[in-house]
């Protein structure tokens, strides 16, 4: 069983696959294997692959059934005790992944490793430091468009990982796994906030993300799923999310500001309803109730397997109110980035240091 798993989805994105794929080959960790799954691309990619990267394991898909279920099967086949999540539009620094790897041995109770993503275009500048959730119940891009001046350079427990990259372990992804919630992603949710969903689990479940603020990525922004495609998807599974993961006396405490929060979007959309991305984003809102049903059905699975108590989940929640959404259903660039928020507080890894948000 090799050390870890690197795993790379992709749909017709061979122009950022290929060098996304270089830096891998030029990280300082070499115990790793890469695992390319193509979710039914027409661009040649797999082509590619077997042509100029023959060291590279594919997995491919006939046709395109989203990111969920291309993560969950790539999984499946993997064997690395560490499972790594890599965005196809990524350019890792060298010492990235022997950072992230570093940060799991050193933090055993961490469930998984949240690492710095930074804009490609400015390289100053942050798209996320993990993952957080509002009281509003929208996620959050911690530190989305900061410029990087180190104060995202301490160690300290997460909320959860950024999703575009990211390090998980194998025996959490297990035991966060079923066929009714997710195996471990949410197929259901095809892409978009399917990360968001795994990270409430985790955390209902009493699990910690640790925070390798040395590890870093460079990310293009929606390049192979954005703009419409984005804000529908985001607009719909922000809205699973709250159905399928929040307990109820959180939903009951923070109802008004939730109601706002959906109401602002919805009159954001309707506003710029002339514009692609913002009729969208109102659809996805309206397509969230065809899933109730089964949503309802896994929210009993996961709220019984409760771990963690609802005031040290409160704690957790980011309180301050958003900036404009105006730049989520109007901007194409922007329809599937999620809320910024200021940093919170952390702890070290060592056992029981989580002091949430």
């Amino acid at each position: 069983m090799r050390r870890v798993t690197v795993i790379v989805a992709t749909y017709n994105g061979l122009r950022y696959l290929v060098p996304c794929l270089r830096a891998l080959e030029a990280q300082t960790f070499r115990e790793f294997q890469i695992l390319v799954v193509d979710d039914g691309s027409g661009d040649g990619t797999l082509d590619v692959i077997q042509r100029d990267f023959p060291a590279i394991a594919a997995v491919r898909f006939p046709t395109n059934g989203g990111l969920a279920r291309a993560h969950n099967a790539a999984i499946a086949a993997s064997d690395g005790d560490y499972i790594v999540l890599l965005n196809n539009d990524t350019e890792p620094e060298p010492q990235w992944l022997e950072r992230l790897v570093a940060t799991a041995d050193a933090c055993p109770d961490a469930w998984a490793v949240a690492c710095k993503l930074r804009l490609w275009d400015r390289r100053d500048r942050l798209h996320a430091a993990g993952d957080g959730f509002g009281a509003d119940g929208v996620p959050r891009n911690l530190g989305v468009w900061e410029r990087d001046e180190g104060q995202w350079d301490t160690r300290r427990w997460l909320w959860g990982p950024q999703g575009g990259a990211a390090l998980y372990r194998r025996t959490a992804l297990r035991a966060l796994s079923s066929a009714a919630i997710g195996d471990p992603f949410d197929a259901s949710f095809f892409m978009y906030c399917e990360d968001v969903d795994l990270n409430w689990r985790a955390r209902l479940a009493g699990y910690q993300t640790a925070f390798a603020p040395d590890a870093v990525v460079y990310h293009h922004l929606s390049a192979t799923g954005g703009g419409r495609l984005a804000s529908y998807y985001v607009g719909r599974n922000t809205l699973a999310v709250l159905v399928k993961d929040l307990p109820v006396r959180l939903l009951r405490r923070h109802w008004r500001a939730i109601a706002r929060a959906q109401l602002r979007i919805t009159r954001e959309s309707l506003r710029h309803l002339r514009e692609p991305a913002a009729r969208a984003r109102f659809r996805g809102q309206i397509a969230v109730l065809p899933m109730l049903p089964t949503l309802l059905r896994a929210r009993a699975i996961v709220q019984a397997r409760r771990a963690v108590s609802d005031d040290a989940l409160e704690q957790d929640l980011i309180a301050d109110r958003p900036q404009s959404l105006r730049g989520e259903v109007s901007s194409s660039a922007h329809a599937n980035v999620r809320q910024s928020a200021g940093a919170g507080a952390g702890g070290a890894c060592e056992p029981g240091g989580y002091r949430g948000w």
